[in-house]
Formats: structure tokens, C-alpha cells, sequence
């Protein structure tokens, strides 16, 4: 009986490797997807856009449209059949405190789908959307590396309460705390764990209205108006989810991708434009163009007028898939009124486009797998001429803080810096108090990207300026416009005497470049066993560190955490155990850097 089950798992393993991309997209699990809407002519026509990408990408498993609708707003509706639908009660007007919220529909209206409807029992994996969103290509939950217990999402780095003191009043866990939204991707069973966590967090920060404030929580209006958004991410910490979070599936238009990076989702949530033309959504809340036959939103450009209007290759790509996000919608508009028996729609040239065998093949569905050896032969490309216009482009950063100590430092940095011909940008991240800030005469010493101080931890007291500089890079990463592929950083107290290159020196992505530190001896003892699982991969390194954009984004955050980890270490500060002369902890950052490293780079996990 074992050997006939051995020989059934090897066929169908074997039969899964010879299917490939097409098999992937459809058993062994199933997938589900869901978006939250209410009867509004606003919400029918993202609908009608999102419907129509839906069956364009070829997104696997069925769609569902969680329609919020009051009983008066549903005698006036009229479009029950714009979408598979399943109706919950409107929440938009909170039942116990009044409050007009209508965000938290979509908490409400997924807990109850998942209490009511059959679907939710007859599924393995969900994607959750916004209606705002067009899908570019098959979202695979398993394909974008979703697991049980670690669902896949994407950043949202405006949301800092998960930073703060909001944080630490909403959830038991702030440090599981992820930034993140838009694109949803879990396992059911997650989802079902954390949908009424997911909606108490929601209503509980809207209360909160002592702590809406945009210092706070990050919402430009200051009016509680991301509460759904911090309702998810404090309940999925709550619940012990763990997101992995990937900021190349989802694009604004209007945004530059990064390179080599083809997103399978844009979400047209902020204004864009393309040359004279733009697009905001605000401006149609009571648009009833889904209704009206024939009408479409004004087109933008065409394909050979953005060539026209942007030499830059990467930057034309984002105009390119800002005209896309458009005319995706228009199609859709296009196609909906055909269905609906309006009459034969008057031929125009852009009518002609839409139709365009030119137009299907550039909007044919995008996959984030691509044929590696492709990949591969055009980084191997990139990197064989020595060209400057070859080269990947570099940023370099350096931490400091507001005091004349490391101002003298940045003056002879910025200095050196341009003496050696250090290709790309330099920025200083200045860690300074509110109080410092008021009384500090060097802002024009460096081009600065300015940081809250961490020398005195938040949460713990302790004083460790140390601590800025991961923190530092973090909320560097976070909120900065970074056009650069490789990061090159450094210590206040250095000289350039040449240019520090990433390919000078074979540093690549998932393989970064460092100096050795030998004196961090406890990568050689009890502290790497104790504060990472991998001490084997400890390197004693610092002090110059040359890293792809896509490690750092992913690696910043545990260097952060790493440093607080070993810095509350006290009973292992002896320099026989860290090598740190003084005894007192001060050398924690290096260690969280080296520690950090061993639990995700050198894995293979970036």
C-alpha cells in the first residue's frame, strides 16, 4: 500500500513540473477573490474595471462583490448585475455609536460572507482588492510565496502608527505591526481568525480620536479615515499573522516601477497624469458614466505620443502603464455597455484602438515568473561592460545626529566624497529630537533626509544613539523617493579616497559587500546562538556595507530589531562573550547588523 501511494506522489509531482504556469494557476487549491463596494455610482464603475481586468488577467477561481447597500439605497440601485454579488448590511452608519464610517464596511461585510455565504466553505486561499484596482495578471497566493500563519501583502508605509504609541495602545504584539494593504493574499483559515479581530481593531481605533492626528497615525486629513486599514494590520498582529511583504506586485499610476519589475496590480487610488493629460477618481463620486451608453472617460494619450514625451526608459514604463490603467477602464466601460443593449457605439479613432489587435497584445496578462535564463543572461549583460552608462545606479547614505560632533565629520564625508569620484547621490540621515532640531545650525552641511531620534528608546528609556543608524536607514527606505539599485553605507567618520562601486567590487543582488570587524567575537559564541538561529552565517562585518535596494528593503527592519534584541542582552555585554572593550553594550548595532544578515540573507530568503 506505501509503495502504490509513493508511486501516486511521484506521478503527480512529476505531472505538476511538466504542467508548469498553467497548472499552478488552478489546482491543487482554490482561490476565491473579494472586493468591498456600496451602491454608489462611484463604486459601480471601479467595479465594472475591476470585473473586466479580473477575466483579462485570467485570475483563477471566481470573484465576489461584497455589496454594502442600506434597504432605502437599495430600492434606488441599479446595478445588481455589474458583478457576482453578495450583499451585507450597510455599516457606513455604526448601528451602536452612529458614527459615519464607511470604510469599515469592508471588515463587516468579509465577516459576513465568511458567517453566511457558501463560498467561504468551499475555498482554500483568498485575494482581497480594492474596487479602485485593475489586475494586470494571475495573483497566485502560493506563487507569491503565501503560506498558513504568513499571508502575502503589499507596503503601505504612510500607516506610522505602527510605529508609535498607537500602536502600542491597540494591539498586545506592536511589534508584529506590518505596514500593509491593498493586495491581500491569505489562507482561509488566517482570514477567518482575523476578520472580527480585523473589524473590532477598526471600530476601536475610530473611537480613538485623541490619537487621529497626522504625526500619528499618518492620515493627511487627521480624521480617523485610515482606522480600517490600522483595524487590519493591529488585528493581524493580534491574531500572531506575519506578513510577507512584497512592494513589487502593486503600482500607483503615476509611479515609476523599479527596474525589471513588470507589477500585476495598479491601483489608481492618487491622481496621474501623462504629459497634459490626468486622472483622479475623486472627481467622478457621482459619475453615472456606467449607465450612460457610449460615454467613456477622456483618453489619454497614445502609445506613440508617450514615446514621444519621455526619453527614459523606466519612466516611460510608468507612463506607459498609467495610459494602460485607463484604457483598461474604458474597455471595460466599452464592453459593459455592448452587453447591455445600448446601441452600436459611433467609430472613432480611439474607439479603433481599443479594439486594436495592438491593444490586446500589449494588455495581454503579465506573470511575475519569467524564464530565469533570460533573466539571467540580461543581468550577466548589465553587468560585462564597463561603460558608466552600463553601470546600476548608487546611492550613498550615512547616519548622524544634531550635534557639532558629527558635523565636523560630515563636512570632511561630503568632502571626500566628491574628491573621489563616488558615482551617484549622497544623503545624510540626521536622527534629531524635536528640541535638538530648534537649535541646530548644520542643515545645509549635507543633502539631509531628516528622522526621529531613537537615542532614547520609546519604549524601553535606554540611551543608545547607536541605535539611530538602522533606524535611521529604515525610515529612509520608508518615506524617501529612492532611484537607485545599489546602496552604499557609511560611517560619519570616514574619508573616500576612490569611488566605492558595486561592481568594482561583484556585489549583487541577495550578495552584499562588507569589511571585516574581527573583533565581533560573538559570532564565535553563546550570543549569535542566542540571538539567531543560523550563528553558522554570523559574518563579522561593518563599517562599509554595499547592498542591492531589494535586500535592504527587506533586511532594515530586523537589523532594527536585532540591535534592540542584543542591546537588552545586558547579562551578555562581557568582552570576553561581544568584544566590546567598554562592556556596555555599545557595539549592539553591529552585532544586529551581523545577526540580522545570518537570519536573512545569506538563506537565500530575500
Amino acid at each position: 500500500m506505501g509503495i502504490f501511494l509513493l508511486l501516486a506522489l511521484l506521478v503527480g509531482f512529476l505531472s505538476y513540473g511538466v504542467l508548469g504556469l498553467e497548472a499552478s494557476q488552478e489546482a491543487p487549491w482554490r482561490i476565491h477573490t473579494l472586493f468591498s463596494v456600496e451602491c454608489q455610482n462611484y463604486f459601480d464603475w471601479q467595479t465594472v474595471g475591476l470585473v473586466h481586468s479580473f477575466k483579462k488577467a485570467r485570475q483563477p477561481g471566481p470573484i465576489t462583490r461584497l455589496l454594502s447597500c442600506t434597504e432605502e439605497e437599495k430600492k434606488r440601485y441599479k446595478g445588481m448585475d455589474l458583478a457576482p454579488t453578495f450583499e451585507v448590511p450597510s455599516m457606513s452608519r455604526h448601528p451602536k455609536t452612529g458614527d459615519w464610517y464607511p470604510a469599515i464596511n469592508k471588515p463587516a461585510g468579509i465577516v459576513h460572507w465568511l458567517k453566511h455565504s457558501k463560498d467561504a466553505q468551499n475555498v482554500d486561499w483568498v485575494v482581497i482588492l480594492d474596487a479602485d484596482m485593475i489586475i494586470r495578471g494571475p495573483i497566485i497566493p502560493w506563487e507569491l510565496g503565501a503560506e498558513k500563519g504568513k499571508p502575502v501583502a503589499a507596503y503601505y508605509g504612510y500607516l506610522v502608527g505602527c510605529d508609535n504609541i498607537l500602536a502600542q495602545l491597540h494591539t498586545k504584539h506592536p511589534e508584529l505591526c506590518d505596514k500593509v494593504g491593498g493586495l491581500l493574499a491569505m489562507h482561509i483559515d488566517d482570514l477567518r481568525a482575523l476578520a472580527p479581530m480585523w473589524l473590532s481593531k477598526t471600530e476601536e481605533v475610530r473611537e480613538d480620536r485623541a490619537h487621529w492626528a497626522t504625526n500619528i497615525t499618518g492620515d493627511i486629513y487627521g480624521q480617523g479615515w485610515i482606522s480600517e486599514m490600522y483595524g487590519y494590520s493591529f488585528g493581524a498582529a493580534e491574531v500572531g499573522l506575519q506578513h510577507k511583504i512584497n512592494d513589487n506586485l502593486m503600482i500607483y499610476p503615476g509611479y515609476i516601477p523599479r527596474e525589471g519589475v513588470e507589477p500585476i496590480l495598479m491601483h489608481y487610488g492618487l491622481p496621474f497624469e501623462v504629459g497634459n493629460w490626468s486622472f483622479s477618481k475623486l472627481d467622478h463620486h457621482e459619475n453615472g458614466i456606467v449607465y450612460d451608453c457610449g460615454r467613456l472617460f477622456p483618453e489619454p494619450p497614445y502609445p506613440r505620443e508617450v514615446l514621444a514625451l519621455e526619453a527614459d526608459p523606466n519612466k516611460r514604463r510608468g507612463l506607459f502603464l498609467s495610459i494602460e490603467c485607463m484604457n483598461t477602464l474604458n474597455e471595460g466601460l466599452l464592453l459593459h455597455h455592448a452587453s447591455s443593449g445600448c446601441p452600436k457605439t459611433k467609430w472613432s479613432k480611439y474607439l479603433s484602438f481599443l479594439k486594436s489587435k495592438t491593444f490586446a497584445e500589449l494588455t495581454k496578462p503579465k506573470y511575475l515568473i519569467h524564464d530565469s535564463t533570460q533573466n539571467d543572461k540580461a543581468e550577466a549583460e548589465q553587468y560585462s561592460s564597463e561603460s558608466e552608462t552600463m553601470h546600476p545606479k548608487i546611492h550613498t547614505i550615512f547616519s548622524t545626529e544634531c550635534s557639532p560632533y558629527f558635523d565636523w565629520q560630515t563636512v570632511g564625508l561630503v568632502h571626500s566624497f566628491h574628491l573621489s569620484g563616488q558615482p551617484g547621490n549622497l544623503t545624510r540621515l540626521l536622527s534629531c529630537t524635536e528640541e535638538d532640531l530648534k537649535q541646530y545650525k548644520g542643515h545645509d552641511l549635507a543633502p539631509t533626509h531628516y528622522v526621529p531620534s531613537m537615542s532614547r528608546h520609546p519604549l524601553t528609556g535606554d540611551w543608545y544613539p547607536a541605535i539611530n543608524k538602522p533606524a535611521a536607514v529604515l525610515h529612509w527606505l520608508n518615506h524617501a523617493d529612492i532611484d537607485a539599485e545599489f546602496i552604499v553605507i557609511l560611517d560619519a567618520d570616514m574619508i573616500l579616497r576612490g569611488p566605492i562601486t558595486p561592481w568594482e567590487f561583484k556585489a549583487a543582488r541577495g550578495r552584499p559587500v562588507s569589511t571585516p570587524y574581527d573583533y565581533l567575537i560573538g559570532c564565535d559564541n553563546v550570543l549569535a546562538k542566542l540571538h539567531t538561529s543560523h550563528p553558522d552565517a554570523c559574518d563579522k562585518v561593518g563599517g562599509v556595507i554595499i547592498m542591492h535596494i531589494d535586500d535592504l528593503r527587506k533586511f532594515a527592519l530586523l537589523w532594527l530589531h536585532k540591535t534592540e534584541e542584543v542591546r537588552a542582552d545586558k547579562e551578555h555585554y562581557a568582552k570576553e562573550i561581544t568584544g566590546d572593550i567598554y562592556e556596555s553594550g555599545w557595539i549592539s548595532e553591529m552585532y544586529g547588523y551581523s545577526f540580522g544578515a545570518a537570519q536573512v540573507m545569506f538563506l537565500n530568503l530575500v
